[in-house]
């Protein structure tokens, strides 16, 4: 009898063994791999002004996303830490419709005594938006092993977001030639008096030449581009499924919620100048990364 229960224990210690899901052992590595990021952006910045300027904010990418990369690496028992850089942009344009009138009262405005007709030449402004959104985070998380391959982990992502917002607005379409033609005028080489040597010389036309010279102004340039953007802080935290494919290959999807909020007044022209009445916007939404990625 003795020896039949010393038999059944060793036979189900060895079964224990050789069936347990996760057998206790350290964790050591990391990886590194291609990991987009969508995100489901709940509002766009300056949807009123975009839409007052004949643009239609719903046709920014959705999801937008976010082309980057990431790593990760074990530290102590069953904690990962991380990093993850990426960078996605989208873009809306619209063409607007063109009418010429006398401008009689000089006021730059049409008023009703003024007659305005349909323009059917090749002038046609385009206005075109474009928004980016750049990342560099740090993330710390929890792992759960499920199996010897497989595990789940929470955690979060935290660090500093960039949003650019550039408006540029563009007379017709452009051609490569045109590309480097003089923007204000006309230009001509002119000889000098021996003919031996020329010198390139721009024109600008202006109704005065006098003193002040009138009718030249930055504004008649044919193009007008500016750039609005906002450093934040971001934050998002997440759960993950982590799949060793091969022996270093793997797979990892992660879901979770971001937020970034770049406060009132915080905005930048052109990466320089402060607008102080800027809106406070907030990047929220919802968001998924994959990533495959080489390591254990």
């Amino acid at each position: 009898m003795k020896r039949i229960l010393t038999y059944i224990s060793i036979s189900l210690s060895i079964t224990y063994g050789q069936f347990d899901l996760y057998p206790v052992s350290d964790f050591f590595g990391g990886g590194i791999g291609y990991s987009p990021m969508y995100i489901s952006i709940d509002k766009f910045p300056a949807t009123d002004l975009l839409k007052n300027v004949g643009l239609n904010p719903s046709n920014f990418d959705a999801p937008f996303v976010v082309h980057g990369g990431e790593g990760f690496a074990h530290m102590t028992g069953k904690w990962r830490i991380g990093s993850y850089a990426g960078v996605g942009s989208s873009s809306i344009s619209t063409i607007t419709n063109v009418r010429l009138y006398v401008d009689s009262d000089g006021n730059n405005e049409l008023n009703g005594n003024e007659t305005a007709v349909d323009y059917d030449g090749n002038f046609d402004p385009t206005i075109e938006a474009k928004l980016t959104f750049s990342l560099g985070a740090a993330s710390i998380e929890y792992v759960m092993p499920i199996f010897q391959d497989l595990e789940i982990s929470a955690g979060a992502m935290m660090g500093l977001g960039r949003l650019n917002l550039s408006i540029d607005q563009y007379a017709a379409n452009p051609k490569w030639g045109q590309m480097f033609d003089f923007a204000y005028g006309s230009k001509a080489w002119v000889s000098n008096e021996e003919g031996t040597d020329s010198t390139l010389t721009y024109y600008y036309a202006v109704d005065d030449v006098g003193n002040p010279i009138d009718g030249f102004e930055a504004s008649n340039a044919p193009g007008v581009m500016s750039d609005l953007s906002g450093t934040f802080f971001n934050f998002q935290p997440y759960v993950a499924i982590k799949w060793q494919l091969l022996d270093r290959v793997g797979l990892r999807i992660s879901a979770g919620f971001n937020k970034g909020t770049i406060g009132q007044g915080r905005w930048k022209l052109n990466s320089r100048y402060l607008i102080g009445d800027s809106e406070e916007y907030t990047l929220q939404g919802v968001s998924f990364r994959t990533m495959l990625y080489l390591g254990l």
